[in-house]
């Protein structure tokens, strides 16, 4: 999961975002589209659910690849409690933590080594995830919709778009959750199978830990109307998740669990968009500089955090600039305001 070199098509990519956000403004609203155990345990279909009719992919949106090719899978995840526990989480190489409107959580999951055979609730996307994705090539966005006024700049982002209606049997419903918390995806009817690791240009480095750093037992991140809590198991060699007090685990009981955590504070802001009851949607800009906190091994290292353009991978690294080193295995990234 190393940096990859992508200077050919930096220039390309920050242009494509460019003019996707001008023509969105221009457009307005348009019609929206049809080493120890890391969690990663057996996959499971969800019981009492009710698929679509067809389980064969068709249409634009399925295409063909071969084992250990393509672009990453990314997945938009219901975080409310209503939604939990979410199906798919453990299997995903990076876990992303967004603030939305009202103060709370949105998960954006990454897959790359591994597809389990369901993912979600799938939730609708948000302006900062097209930001968010500019540092992979051409990824795969899984989502239920957008506000109108988003769906032309998400139409014109350097992504494969597929909410549902696009292809057939990727989504159905479950029995498992009261709507809207009930839309989940197979994800092999997006892509054939994983693409493996290089589809993960994220910057992040695996290896040994830097020096220093101090004993940490639990680190509690508060967004306004959420709290996520990380507590070091040194049985598992793992941070066990807690979400507003209670313990996060997937479907079938299983702890998330992941061997590194990273508390990246940047900058949030209000952006031009809005729920159905006036709330705006917040802003969380990933592009840019600051500070963070790496916390693998049961300690916890102060660091710094730069990407330079939406097209370019997130750089971790010490005071002296050398690059820190993530633990093997899943990690979550903290967006948390500055």
């Amino acid at each position: 999961m190393g940096r990859r070199g992508r200077a050919g098509r930096t220039a390309s990519t920050a242009a494509l975002l460019a003019a996707a956000v001008a023509a969105a403004l221009v457009a307005g609203c348009t019609t929206s589209h049809a080493p120890s155990d890391d969690g990663r345990g057996p996959r499971q279909e969800p019981t009492g659910s009710t698929p679509n009719a067809s389980n064969t992919p068709s249409g634009s949106g399925s295409p063909s690849r071969p084992s250990g090719s393509g672009p990453v899978l990314a997945v938009k995840i219901d975080n409310v409690r209503a939604a939990r526990p979410q199906k798919g989480l453990s299997a995903a190489d990076v876990v992303y933590v967004e603030q939305v409107e009202g103060g709370l959580s949105r998960l954006m999951a990454l897959y790359a080594t591994r597809l389990p055979d369901v993912v979600g609730p799938v939730r609708s996307a948000r302006e900062s995830d097209l930001e968010l994705l500019g540092q992979f090539d051409r990824p795969t966005l899984a989502f239920s919709g957008a506000q109108g006024k988003l769906l032309p700049l998400i139409d014109r982002a350097p992504l494969r778009a597929e909410p549902p209606g696009n292809v057939s049997g990727a989504y159905f419903r479950g029995a498992d959750h009261l709507a809207p918390h009930n839309l989940y995806l197979r994800p092999d009817r997006l892509i054939r199978s994983a693409p493996g690791p290089d589809a993960l240009t994220t910057g992040f480095h695996y290896g040994a830990a830097p020096e220093g750093g101090r004993p940490s037992a639990t680190r509690t991140v508060r967004f306004p109307s959420a709290r996520f809590t990380f507590t070091w198991s040194a049985d598992r060699h793992r941070w066990l998740v807690s979400q507003d007090g209670t313990p996060t685990v997937t479907d079938g009981g299983r702890r998330v669990v992941p061997a590194t955590v990273v508390v990246q504070y940047v900058k949030i802001h209000k952006s031009a968009y809005h729920d159905v009851l006036g709330n705006y949607t917040p802003y969380t800009e990933t592009v840019g500089s600051g500070k963070a906190q790496v916390l693998r091994d049961g300690r916890a290292y102060d660091v710094r955090w730069e990407r330079a353009t939406a097209a370019d991978g997130t750089a971790f690294t010490t005071e002296d600039g050398s690059p820190v080193n993530f633990a093997k295995g899943q990690v979550w990234v903290v967006l948390a305001k500055a």
